[in-house]
């Protein structure tokens, strides 16, 4: 009989964010979203700056922001690699709203293009943080 999870290994450049199994994950992608099931075919694909959020055996589901990254799905096994991923709680709000409003003013000055997509970067993480910090009570974390 086929298991309904999947080994999931969630690392940010600083720690182990999660080891566990999981039921479902879903990723933020340039496009939109991508979610992964169990003996789902064996794929790298990129991450971009967002929210992800994934189920464990328990039921129970988890919401992080994270940065961009990569995710390996082989042999029923994910990995997910990315330079940062906050749950809700860890979210300084504040900071993340100062961070937004900033990289707000510097997209509305003369930049380089390699600025610009910088400053991109930081607006894209700063919104993810306070999406994930608005979704807190959402899921009951």
């Amino acid at each position: 009989m086929a298991s309904n999870s999947f080994g999931l290994r969630i690392v940010a450049s600083d720690k182990v964010f999660y080891e566990g199994r999981g039921k479902i994950i879903v990723f933020p992608q340039k496009d939109g979203e991508k979610a992964v099931l169990a003996h789902h075919e064996d794929m790298m694909m990129a991450l971009v700056p967002g929210e992800m959020r994934f189920q464990t055996e328990d039921g129970t589901w988890h919401i992080a922001a994270v940065s961009a990254g990569f995710a390996q799905i082989i042999n029923n096994r994910v990995t997910v690699l990315v330079l940062s991923a906050e749950r809700p709680e860890d979210i300084d709000r504040k900071r993340a709203q100062e961070a937004k409003e900033m990289a707000e003013e510097k997209l509305r000055q003369k930049q380089s293009q390699m600025q610009y997509y910088r400053t991109q970067a930081t607006l894209a993480r700063a919104m993810a943080r306070l999406r994930v910090s608005d979704q807190k009570h959402k899921f009951n974390l």
